[in-house]
């Protein structure tokens, strides 16, 4: 389950060229792209560059929210956690890559080199994934770490490729249709890490499942709608353009210093989307318990605080990028860990 942080700080970001796909076409990347040619040699020159680029993830963990909050964790939850978010921001930082010399175009998006390189890179940890599934030993060090996570709590690989999907995804798609567009997007960016996180506490009912993925969908909007003029200056709008539609919200609204009438009426519009996804989620927490429920509520308590300071700012996620206070976090903990909900 993803913290809401900044597209500069993951791709969600995540949960991203020359090549743009509109909503109705996102079916239609294919999931191997990326992947290296038959015939490659064995030793591939990217190796280097996804360990660079995974060393650079561990380093920044000690500052960031969640792994300091996973030290209030038993160690052998620690562990894993670190595992996964180490990949998880792996994954990440590879989809917003951005090598000296090869900039973005003038509209924020990457040229066709820089995608080009991203989509290799993506490919090259997928066939790693593809080598520590099949028990042979990973050439990329974070997979290497991964390794006995995915073992030790029957991690499916399916849901580490789907976080590799999300990012192959962010780099052909700058713009959703549809609501059922931008949610088919948080199912490959934001629910794997949610089914993860169970798999390590142990907790996988078809049920828990479900739940866990309303959360972290919820999560993945939040994140977008306090990072509107972040993820509009990066050449994303994850704002659906059947809501741009309806609330008479323009591209150029978007860029202004400060949200209009029209831009607020629709974030409040999102922001109530994004609570009620969220709510319909959170009794996942009334079925764990001791280090699981303590996390889960952990989550869905950044999520509550993240949407109630897009509420504070009276809906204006332009002129600044709203974030709740650690009083409003750990309020909105305490309630969730309590009422299970």
């Amino acid at each position: 389950m993803r913290e809401t942080v900044s597209p500069g700080d993951r791709h969600a970001r995540v949960r991203l060229g020359a090549a743009q796909v509109d909503g109705a076409q996102l079916t239609s990347i294919p999931a191997g792209t990326g992947r290296a040619e038959a015939g490659r040699p064995d030793t591939q020159p990217g190796d280097s560059q996804v360990s660079l680029i995974s060393a650079g993830a561990a380093a920044k963990a000690p500052a960031e929210n969640f792994p300091v909050a996973m030290r209030l964790l038993p160690g052998r939850y620690r562990r894993h956690l670190m595992a996964v978010y180490e990949f998880a921001r792996t994954v990440d930082d590879i989809g917003d890559e951005t090598p000296p010399g090869q900039p973005g175009g003038p509209d924020g998006r990457p040229d066709a080199r820089l995608v080009e390189r991203r989509l290799r890179l993506l490919g090259e940890l997928d066939e790693d994934i593809d080598r520590m599934l099949a028990g042979a030993a990973p050439r990329a060090e974070v997979i290497a770490r991964l390794a006995p996570t995915v073992a030790e709590c029957a991690i499916p690989g399916q849901l580490l490729r789907d976080l590799i999907q999300a990012n192959r995804q962010d780099q052909l798609t700058a713009r959703y249709q549809t609501f059922g567009d931008l949610l088919g997007y948080c199912e490959l960016s934001a629910n794997p890490v949610g089914r993860i996180v169970l798999h390590i506490f142990g907790a996988v009912s078809p049920r828990q499942a479900e739940l866990s993925d309303h959360i972290c969908s919820a999560l993945q909007l939040a994140e977008h709608w306090q990072d509107v003029a972040e993820d509009l200056r990066a050449g994303r709008i994850y704002i659906p353009a059947e809501d741009l539609d309806r609330f008479g919200c323009t591209e150029a609204d978007l860029a202004c210093a400060a949200a209009g009438d029209n831009v607020r009426a629709l974030m409040s519009f999102q922001v109530a989307r994004a609570s009620a996804l969220l709510s319909a989620g959170s009794p996942l927490i009334a079925t764990l318990h001791g280090a699981a429920r303590v996390a889960v509520a952990g989550y869905v308590a950044g999520g509550r605080a993240a949407l109630a300071a897009i509420r504070a700012a009276d809906y204006d996620v332009l002129a600044a990028t709203p974030r709740p206070g650690k009083r409003r976090l750990i309020a909105e903990a305490a309630r969730a860990y309590t009422k299970g909900r």
